[in-house]
């Protein structure tokens, strides 16, 4: 597992420089390029993002021949392309924004098609119908249901604890035994996130400035914690500790070609479950989609054609279905450098990790999991190597 340590080597001393430059001390900065490492790594000593560039491309000259397995080699490929990417970011050097997304998220979106847009709407549409909320304009239909269905502020972190609890119970019937394991809900404000795993001190950062329906608190609860990062954290962690996963499974790298699997294992997390259940939370699912692929052509706008905020949000408020004002607090972070790609991994994660969940048979789950979770994946990796003939025999 020697590339794998010396991956995590390199990852650590391009973060160490990323973080000697220095930046305000808001959240996102704070973090870094490595927010979660579930080992401890020591960091590649680097003089500057020259050597760093020098280094990944020497350990890229010793793929595929040193790599444990073909999949290994393909991911270490794509997770170092995406650190070059992101030093061109780093030195200020040209890059397309369009070259970000498909080499740092490993994903092709640009702008997310009409079609899958109007298709979101227009499930939000039908399940408003079937939950008595019709007359007015899809709009207005969906803003008396989103009021009726809002969780009052006083109540929101005890709901939450309630539905991380069940995610548990779930986890542990169907998936795997983590009924020792717990994420404690505790409210924030003023931060650029809606909710935040924060794994290291087990507990999930509600933003209680934002409104919240019982299915958004229920994709949350699924998405940080059962089975989503807090699963996904422990058993990188402990694979690390076993041998079993290289060292850089333990490291959670911003905006990489690691992202898009780590977010789109969090949002199929009510799949894994079988915990979607009747038109609320379908309507809850489209309209998570939705928003997920508008905050992606929001990136784009921003970054590929040069749009202001000021035009965004209203296109954001009007197809997202959401007021101008909660519309620019959820893009505030779109203008941070190292998170502008950062959008696709949810968009691109949830459909690629969902697609192959589709095709998998309820026998299949078991090793599908394992597949999922003990390999670091990239989009393209995860549907190259999936063997579903061998899994279920």
């Amino acid at each position: 597992m020697l590339i794998g340590r010396e991956l995590a080597e390199l990852t650590a001393g391009i973060d160490a420089l990323y973080r000697k430059t220095p930046r305000s001390d808001g959240f996102l900065d704070k973090e870094g390029l490595i927010p979660v490492a579930m080992a401890p790594v020591a960091p590649r000593p680097l003089r500057d993002y020259a050597e760093a560039r020098a280094e990944l491309d020497k350990l890229r000259s010793r793929l595929p021949r040193e790599a444990e397995s073909e999949l290994r080699a393909d991911y270490v490929n794509d997770m170092i392309d995406s650190l070059l990417a992101l030093l061109d970011t780093f030195e200020e050097r040209p890059i397309h924004f369009a070259d970000r997304v498909a080499r740092q998220i490993r994903v092709s979106q640009r702008l997310v098609p009409d079609a899958e847009i109007e298709a979101y709407r227009a499930t939000i549409r039908e399940k408003l119908d079937e939950l008595g909320y019709a007359g007015g304009t899809l709009h207005e239909d969906f803003t008396r249901w989103e009021t009726q269905a809002r969780v009052p502020v006083a109540s929101v972190l005890a709901e939450l604890r309630q539905l991380i609890a069940e995610g548990r119970d779930r986890v542990t019937a169907t998936m795997y035994p983590f009924a020792q394991e717990w994420m404690e809900p505790e409210g924030v404000s003023a931060v650029p996130f809606s909710a935040y795993c924060d794994y290291p001190t087990r507990k999930v950062l509600l933003n209680l400035d934002f409104p919240y329906t019982r299915f958004s608190l229920k994709h949350l609860a699924t998405h940080e914690v059962f089975p989503g990062h807090l699963v996904h954290m422990n058993l990188r962690e402990r694979r690390v500790a076993q041998g079993t996963m290289p060292l850089d499974g333990a490291q959670v790298v911003t905006s990489s070609a690691s992202s898009a699997l780590f977010e789109g294992i969090a949002d199929n997390g009510m799949f894994f479950l079988d915990w979607v259940n009747g038109p609320e939370d379908e309507l809850g699912v489209a309209l998570q989609r939705l928003r997920s692929a508008m905050r992606c052509n929001a990136a784009w706008m921003m970054h590929a054609e040069g749009k202001a905020l000021d035009e965004i949000v209203p296109i954001m408020a009007d197809k997202a279905l959401q007021d101008p004002v909660t519309a620019r607090s959820r893009l505030a972070f779109l203008s941070h450098n190292l998170r502008a790609p950062f959008v696709y991994a949810y968009y691109g994660g949830d459909m690629a990790v969902h697609a192959l969940w589709q095709t998998v048979a309820p026998e299949q789950r078991k090793a599908f999991w394992a597949y999922l979770y003990d390999n670091m994946h990239t989009p393209r990796t995860l549907t190259k190597y999936w063997q579903p003939q061998v899994a279920a025999g």
